[in-house]
């Protein structure tokens, strides 16, 4: 990557009272001076035979990179091995889909503990990731914002570490939610980004996909997402460590007002 680029996840919400189509959106993110988009394959996957050409097209002609977000049916650590197979072909067919339009990077949650030993789970883990099929897509498992949640920032770097399709998405949000308010000052933050860079080499530093948004949190971690300006998560401290560690790649917002946080971010950036 040759610098740090903003957008958003999903279909931007633009000033129509319709909802966009993939394209449409596409065209809208360019106009309003963001650079990528997220698509989001959470409940089904909604790239079709119907849309893709288009997808494509638009893409090329607006210069937006695509990445998408995997169903949120997904536990490779399930009991059950059929549940374990099932989310693998989740998995397989988001990231077919992406790369259909040209897309790299598939961001998912990949299981959840279920009250087991964490090393056990590891190794569950890992030798699920690394039986997904090479297909041309960064499998970037995303750190989670639960404690009931496998995907802690050290977790993920020991698989990445492993597994040559494999990757992370830092979600600094889910991080601070997780600890509670962990992320508070511009240290918190660059010991993340050394910790990874230190892990997998500054190659990860320079390829990196983040997701941020203000966010909500209780004792447990994560409730919802909010905008940024009205929550405690310091972006500014965030994407001064990102200058500072000279990261590059994509940063996503999912602030319910998507587009708007994600300029603020990137006119804050700009700054810097």
């Amino acid at each position: 990557m040759d610098k740090l680029y903003f957008g958003i996840a999903g279909i931007p919400h633009g000033k129509k009272k319709t909802k966009m189509t993939y394209s449409q959106g596409i065209e809208y993110l360019n106009e309003i001076g963001l650079d990528n988009m997220e698509l989001p394959f959470v409940r089904r996957i909604n790239v079709t035979n119907n849309n893709r050409d288009s997808i494509i097209k638009t893409k090329k002609e607006n210069n937006i990179y695509l990445s998408a977000h995997g169903s949120y049916f997904i536990n490779l650590n399930a009991v059950e091995e059929e549940k374990r197979d099932a989310s693998k072909k989740r998995i397989i067919a988001g990231a077919k889909a992406l790369k259909s339009v040209g897309g790299r990077s598939l961001v998912f949650h990949p299981g959840y503990y279920l009250n087991q030993d964490k090393e056990k789970v590891f190794n569950t883990i890992l030798e699920e990731i690394a039986s997904l099929p090479d297909l041309g897509v960064i499998y970037r498992m995303e750190t989670t914002g639960k404690g009931t949640q496998f995907g802690n920032i050290d977790e993920l770097i020991e698989i990445s570490k492993v597994v040559k399709t494999a990757g992370i998405c830092v979600d600094f949000s889910h991080i601070h939610a997780r600890g509670v308010g962990a992320l508070k000052e511009y240290d918190d933050f660059a010991r993340i980004l050394y910790k990874i860079g230190e892990g997998l080499g500054e190659k990860a530093l320079k390829d990196m996909h983040i997701h941020i948004s203000g966010i909500n949190y209780g004792d447990k971690g994560e409730l919802n997402h909010l905008i940024l300006e009205e929550s405690d998560f310091n972006y500014k401290a965030c994407l001064k460590a990102l200058v500072d560690y000279e990261v590059k790649g994509y940063i996503v917002c999912e602030s319910p007002n998507l587009e708007e946080d994600a300029l603020l971010m990137k006119n804050y950036y700009n700054t810097l």
